[in-house]
């Protein structure tokens, strides 16, 4: 089963039908949730049964989370105490009546309502062998702040391991951002399925290792079509991937035109064009301005080359748009922009080419340049279009700012790719994949290692070659992007992430694919 991404919204309301369609009581479900996270700490923590344990707990049910871990750490003889950030009294529900079994138990419970009583225990706190954060859970929205945030500051200061449950507390749940002050977690356990803050940066980033914890929410629920986001899984990239058969001939895995290159950008070109034939495409063809053709059949030997007429600054001119016609004849992908360059003729030439070519294609850097004074002719595309924009050139297609863009990843992305009816990839740490009914794919591999010139243009390549062997647009995206980021990870393993070029990153695309089909990969949290 693909594991879906869930907002606080959609969490609670899967929390609500379990109850009453399903007949498992909350209380059930709030006690799973700190058993389980017992359970993990326990995995994680060797000696935990000899450990001093600070549990900091809210009001709510959050809260109430914590104080059955509470109970379930002094059941098995943990020196717990916990620390309520409220009064006893303002402890209402399922987490009261938790309350009164660890009141019943004598385990420790300090109210802390100010700043001074915060004060008086930062020597409890600080002496502890490890802090648990149940003070705020998937439903608060906005900044931290008062005692809250104090309480938060207090506890990173400890310099002590953080485990947070179901997500740190003052981070976003839904959209990946740090409000204000936040729980640097060491260890995130989080309940039923991951939130969309846990996977999406910046707030991944403080959620430390995050484990997804059964706490017993049926599984029609958990698949349920309402959740449309998702992560990337392993298993689907690999249906990508078909077996070579053993009568195949070069014919048989298709021909991708790359439309690409200019004066000082033919690297880009190079790269899109090789890594096409790296995922398993059967020929490639480059197109270019004809100036450069000599210099890019010697410099690429298993690549075909396709001189094309050119502007007095060398780019591809709009005169070339008959021959490129001529050209798509029997190929089975286009991959347009790669280094392309923003000449205004150039960028009416993929204009044209994205209203009347009729087979899929792949829209990268000075290729999105050129559709952002026209918007209107994505509606006029004459077949399915994957775009891959970095959030600056998507800004630009836009005409919004970069930083709308990163506060709002998702939304934007959603909006793009359903509106205008095209797979939009949306690159970055943590790429997403948008299909145009909305759904989304979360890809968690790939390292900042990456974040060097030339890897986009591998990305191109990748997804253009699966296009070629006739993989549905959706999966090529998908896949593409899991495997280029395996290649990535592979690439720091091997050079390490400061000194990694795209071309090493393209030089471990063989291997990540063995690994994908020899099912040596999982889904990393």
């Amino acid at each position: 089963m693909e594991m879906k991404v869930a907002t606080a919204s959609q969490m609670r309301e899967l929390d609500r039908r379990a109850t009453e369609e399903f007949g498992i009581p909350s209380l059930l479900l709030m006690e799973n949730a700190g058993l389980q996270a017992v359970l993990e700490m326990d995995r994680s923590f060797p000696r935990l049964n000899t450990s001093r344990v600070a549990i900091a707990c809210g009001k709510g049910n959050n809260g109430g989370d914590g104080l059955v871990v509470a109970r379930h750490l002094f059941d098995r003889g943990t020196a717990v105490e916990v620390f309520l950030l409220a009064k006893k009294s303002e402890v209402k529900g399922d987490a009261r009546t938790n309350l009164e079994i660890v009141k019943r138990l004598k385990i420790p419970i300090h109210e802390v309502t100010t700043s001074h009583d915060l004060q008086a225990i930062r020597e409890a706190v600080g002496s502890a062998d490890l802090i648990v954060d149940a003070l705020l859970g998937t439903g608060t929205t906005g900044a931290a702040k008062g005692l809250l945030a104090e309480a938060i500051d207090l506890l990173n200061q400890a310099g002590r391991p953080i485990v947070a449950l179901d997500i740190p507390s003052g981070l976003s749940s839904d959209e990946g951002g740090i409000p204000g002050p936040s729980i640097n977690a060491t260890l995130t356990i989080t309940f039923g399925l991951p939130k969309r803050g846990l996977v999406l940066f910046p707030a991944a980033s403080r959620a430390g290792r995050v484990a997804i914890v059964d706490i017993g929410l049926p599984r029609q629920l958990l698949s349920d079509a309402s959740l449309e986001v998702s992560l990337l899984e392993p298993k689907e990239a690999a249906g990508a991937l078909q077996p070579r058969e053993p009568d195949a001939h070069k014919g048989t895995y298709g021909h991708v035109l790359v439309l690409a290159g200019s004066p000082g950008k033919t690297g880009a070109a190079a790269m899109c064009a090789l890594s096409a034939l790296r995922i398993g495409a059967g020929l490639v063809t480059l197109g270019l301005p004809e100036s450069l053709n000599d210099m890019m059949e010697a410099k690429l030997t298993e690549v075909m080359t396709e001189p094309l007429p050119e502007t007095r600054e060398r780019t591809v001119a709009l005169a070339a748009w008959g021959k490129i016609l001529t050209l798509m004849e029997g190929k089975r992908a286009l991959a347009i922009g790669p280094g392309l360059s923003t000449h205004p003729e150039t960028s009416e030439l993929v204009r044209e080419l994205v209203s009347t070519v009729r087979v899929p294609m792949v829209v990268d850097a000075d290729g999105i340049n050129a559709l952002a004074p026209k918007l209107e002719t994505l509606a006029k595309a004459a077949a399915p279009l994957i775009l891959t924009p970095h959030p600056g050139e998507l800004a630009r297609l836009l005409g919004i700012s970069r930083d709308e863009v990163a506060q709002n990843r998702m939304l934007i992305a959603q909006k793009v790719a359903t509106s205008f009816r095209v797979h939009l990839v949306l690159k970055g740490g943590r790429t997403l994949v948008v299909d145009p009914d909305g759904q989304v794919a979360i890809n968690m591999t790939g390292n900042p290692g990456m974040a060097t010139g030339g890897t986009g243009d591998v990305l191109t390549g990748l997804i253009a070659g699966l296009l070629a062997q006739g993989v549905n647009p959706g999966l090529a995206a998908r896949a593409g992007v899991y495997l280029h980021g395996v290649a990535g990870d592979l690439a720091a393993e091997a050079v390490g992430q400061e000194a990694m070029l795209a071309s090493d990153l393209m030089t471990q695309v063989p291997h990540a694919i063995r690994r994908l089909k020899a099912g040596e990969l999982r889904v990393e949290r």
